[in-house]
């Protein structure tokens, strides 16, 4: 069977063996993790640039918090973090920019200023200006499941069949893309771990991971440092999930069913996958 592949404006990506590593650059005051960490523009951009030499093959670049509670910002001030950074980065670096935005302005400018991927949390949902600007800028897409929306998404989330649902979400939106002249090619899938899921639902989807590799496109999984690790692992703060988001990239990267991951912790989660990697290579 062929490697799966992700189609950028000006290369295309093909995934390997183990997962590639998204590092997060949060530009946000009140991000979940680390807001206001890294808020100022040059605090980003040598986040970033620490992240690369950590070992981050892509970076994501948020200027809007999407954490449960979260009260939305203007696409001008969105802009008005992310820009710079994007623009900092994008000078310094060759690895492949995301922007984390479901607005087309922020989306549009963004590519303008070195991005090359869409990380929209509403799956061309949020803005009915997405879609088209995507399929003209042949931007890679990721294509997220969130029930709700930030400001509500974890007031009482229910499925009947969790696994089932996502999976009929992402057949719609990728027939969706057919529709309005968007490359498949172009989109990844994201379960939405957190987004309008309860702890059940999450560790749900983590087992059944596989069932979604029949749509034949890359699946990248954003866990680092999630709350529901906290009620699993007994650690009692953000700052202190790493053992559980390892846990769960050492599961995806070994079983083959995740092949992005999206983190804040680049230089151990690196570390853990070279070391998989030992051990494969002498199985081998």
């Amino acid at each position: 069977m062929s490697p799966l592949t992700w189609k950028l404006p000006h290369r295309t990506l093909t995934m390997g063996r183990w997962p590639l590593i998204m590092g997060i650059v949060n530009v946000t005051p009140d991000s979940f993790s680390d807001g206001s960490v890294h808020f100022s523009t040059e605090a980003a951009v040598a986040h970033g640039l620490r992240l690369v030499q950590q070992g981050a093959d892509l970076l994501d670049i948020g200027g809007e918090s999407s954490r449960p509670g979260a009260t939305p910002v203007s696409a001008q001030e969105e802009m008005a973090r992310v820009l710079p950074v994007v623009q900092g980065l994008a000078s310094q670096t060759h690895v492949p920019l995301s922007v984390d935005t479901y607005k087309a302005e922020v989306a549009r400018e963004s590519l303008k200023a070195g991005c090359a991927i869409v990380n929209d949390i509403t799956a061309l949902r949020g803005d009915p200006k997405m879609a088209e600007m995507v399929g003209s800028t042949k931007a890679g897409i990721v294509l997220m499941h969130m029930q709700g929306t930030p400001a509500t998404m974890q007031d009482n989330p229910r499925y009947g069949n969790v696994v089932s649902e996502i999976a009929g979400f992402f057949r719609e939106r990728l027939e969706h893309l057919e529709n309005v002249g968007i490359d498949r090619e172009q989109a990844v899938l994201d379960i939405g771990i957190g987004f309008g899921k309860r702890k059940s639902h999450n560790f749900e989807l983590l087992a059944h991971l596989k069932d979604f590799l029949a749509f034949d496109r890359p699946l990248l999984l954003g866990v680092s440092r999630k709350g529901f690790l906290t009620k699993t692992s007994g650690v009692d703060s953000a700052s202190h999930r790493l053992a559980g988001s390892l846990a769960v990239a050492c599961h995806s990267a070994l079983s083959g069913t995740a092949h992005i991951i999206r983190v804040h912790d680049v230089e151990e989660t690196r570390a853990a996958f070279r070391v998989l990697e030992a051990i494969a290579d002498v199985k081998a």
